[in-house]
């Protein structure tokens, strides 16, 4: 028999964010906003997630003002007048459904290639100008790009308290702009911004305390991150807990609320020796709020999504056992609720075999 869910549904309440239940909206990445402009299509798509009891929604990833932030016209922007328009509509609908919102915001530094649209005169930009280890396509950045970038971040982070949002989430995660300069393979810098582990945290820590001064103390600010890579799904941050503290000391003491722990699989382990995942090593060691996220209730990963494959449902027992140990605090669940909106009424009310299966399909439409 499948363990009841009860433990999802519990409120959670942190120093400054209160949710009716643990289920988060992972970000996703959709595409459906022409020049950047959300439309009433995405408003209603979020409304839906909201409407079926998805406990907080974390939009896709929205770019900030900087000319070389996408390599995607139709990705939302979070800077300008008619794409701040689209967002106040998509939180009022969302708020208007009972439900919580926070952009993601976003850089992908040197992911994106020159020639790239929407704007293809613009380079791409990165701490050493390295797509990956030993791939520079364009040289590092200066310390006075740094700070344009620092302080776009900040506008973003402002705009999203003066629309009402409930917080923020930093997109510094799985190669792109914030991760770059966390990756040794990426950032070889021997300024300020480079060096060890820690140095290498240094841009990431400007960001948030950019942010924390735009937005004050009480409004909250989530930092994603991953040790896997678009450019190596085996890079690895941290190899051991210990290194891992050193990681996450800074980025704790510059202000992150709640660390969003981007693995493949939530049920791996991280470290030998240890059940605890990366979100739970995370919790364990900074104390603060974590979410965990990895192809909860299905039985591949997103890779297999990326190659056409679809997936099936699969328990989430481990999970809802994980949650009732406090091992980890709220889950972020992707595909399956990409596909299935009422993903969390169905898990609420025993109904796995309800649950609609991921099909690639599902990323052509916003259903």
């Amino acid at each position: 028999m499948p363990i009841p869910a009860t433990p999802l549904f519990k409120p959670f309440t942190s120093k400054n964010l209160s949710l009716p239940n643990r289920i988060v909206m992972a970000p996703m990445t959709r595409s459906f906003s022409p020049d950047g402009v959300p439309g009433a299509d995405v408003a209603a798509y979020y409304r839906r997630r909201a409407e079926n009891q998805v406990g907080l929604i974390i939009t896709e990833g929205t770019v900030i003002d900087h000319p070389a932030s996408t390599n995607d016209p139709r990705v939302p922007h979070f800077y300008g007048e008619a794409a701040l328009a689209g967002w106040a509509q998509v939180l009022k609908e969302v708020h208007a459904a009972g439900g919580r919102i926070m952009p993601q915001i976003w850089h992908i530094g040197t992911v994106r290639r020159a020639g790239d649209l929407p704007n293809p005169e613009a380079p791409p930009i990165g701490p050493s100008g390295l797509y990956k280890p030993g791939a520079k396509v364009v040289e590092p950045m200066s310390e006075a790009e740094i700070a344009a970038v620092i302080a776009a971040y900040a506008r973003a982070a402002a705009d999203a308290k003066r629309l009402g949002f409930d917080g923020v989430e930093l997109h510094g995660a799985h190669g792109y702009l914030i991760d770059q300069f966390f990756w040794e393979g990426t950032n070889q810098r021997s300024d300020r911004y480079g060096g060890d582990m820690v140095a290498r945290t240094r841009f990431a820590v400007e960001v948030i305390q950019a942010c924390r001064r735009a937005v004050g103390p009480d409004f909250p600010i989530m930092l994603r991150y991953s040790q896997w890579k678009q450019q190596d799904y085996k890079a690895r941050l941290a190899a051991t807990p210990q290194l891992l503290a050193r990681f996450l000391a800074p980025l704790t003491d510059a202000g992150v609320d709640v660390f969003h722990c981007s693995t493949r699989r939530f049920w791996e382990p991280e470290f030998e020796d240890s059940a605890l995942n990366l979100a739970g090593w995370t919790k364990k060691l900074t104390g603060k709020p974590v979410i965990t996220v990895g192809s909860v209730s299905l039985d591949n990963d997103m890779v297999a999504a990326f190659r056409g494959q679809a997936a099936a449902i699969t328990s989430i027992d481990k999970l809802i056992e994980m949650i009732a140990r406090d091992e980890v605090d709220l889950v972020a669940v992707a595909r399956a609720l990409l596909v299935d909106p009422a993903w969390a009424v169905k898990v609420g009310e025993d109904r796995m075999q309800d649950l609609l299966p991921f099909t690639p399909e599902a990323l052509r439409s916003l259903s």
